[in-house]
């Protein structure tokens, strides 16, 4: 089997220990063991151990980040686990077909490393946290009772990954080589907050305040192209020079005129 990219399970604010010992246990199952623990309630906690079982290691292992920012800073994919559809419609993905996203990422031609958000037990990922994904993904469970316990959603969306990775030698194309390392969450991210001052100071935003649907739909446009390091910083490059542009040619207030 051709290994696939480094996958990351990332859960935001988990209340209690005992699933994310269960999470530990779902994801060593299928292969993995790249945790990160965004401001868990409790942990370390011997209900995490205790569910855990034989996937101790995992949780040894884990990373307790204090933002999202920060667990998923260094992936080129990140996909939040969530079945409920936005406003704004967003690209999703059932965890079937995540799964063979992911599988076609695999190998030296295309290096990525790959995150997995899941949000807290009761409310789910908050619309900030997914904006900060590239994809959502979605178990199609029963519409009657669509609701899954934590750990259970990551064994799914686990499981999908490993029955993808295991199919992709026979059904998928050896992926095309792309010459350029894919942006980062943090790459992205440091663009979207430079886009989106540049857009406040040439007017086009509110300089303060809310920016209504607008840096959701541009965050949406972007995400969908998959930019990659260079890419970025053109893109950057192009806002640096409106901001040098724009400071050249705004008129000077009467305190700055020299006498």
């Amino acid at each position: 089997m051709t290994a696939g990219p480094p996958v990351r399970i990332v859960l935001v604010a988990p209340s209690h220990p005992g699933n994310i010992g269960a999470a530990a246990r779902a994801m060593k199952t299928m292969g993995f063991a790249d945790l990160a623990l965004v401001r868990p309630r409790r942990y370390p906690d011997p209900q995490a151990d205790w569910r855990a079982a034989a996937a101790v290691d995992v949780l040894r292992k884990a990373t307790v980040c204090d933002s999202l920012a920060a667990a998923i800073g260094d992936c080129t994919l990140v996909a939040g686990a969530t079945g409920r559809r936005r406003h704004v419609p967003w690209p999703w993905a059932t965890a079937a077909d995540f799964g063979r996203q992911v599988a076609a990422l695999g190998g030296a031609a295309n290096p990525a490393r790959v995150a997995v958000v899941f949000g807290r037990e009761a409310t789910g990922l908050a619309n900030e946290e997914l904006e900060r994904c590239q994809l959502h993904v979605e178990i199609p469970a029963h519409p009657g009772y669509p609701s899954l316990n934590l750990a259970m959603a990551v064994q799914v969306v686990c499981y999908e990954l490993r029955q993808a990775q295991l199919r992709r030698d026979d059904a998928l194309p050896e992926p095309t080589p792309w010459d350029r390392p894919l942006a980062t969450a943090a790459a992205l991210a440091g663009y979207y907050d430079h886009l989106q001052r540049v857009l406040g100071n040439i007017g086009f935003l509110p300089a303060a305040g809310p920016s209504g649907a607008t840096m959701t739909r541009l965050r949406r446009l972007f995400n969908r192209v998959q930019l990659d390091e260079t890419e970025v910083a053109m893109l950057r490059g192009i806002l640096r020079h409106v901001e040098r542009t724009g400071a050249r040619d705004r008129p000077l207030a009467e305190d700055d005129k020299q006498t």
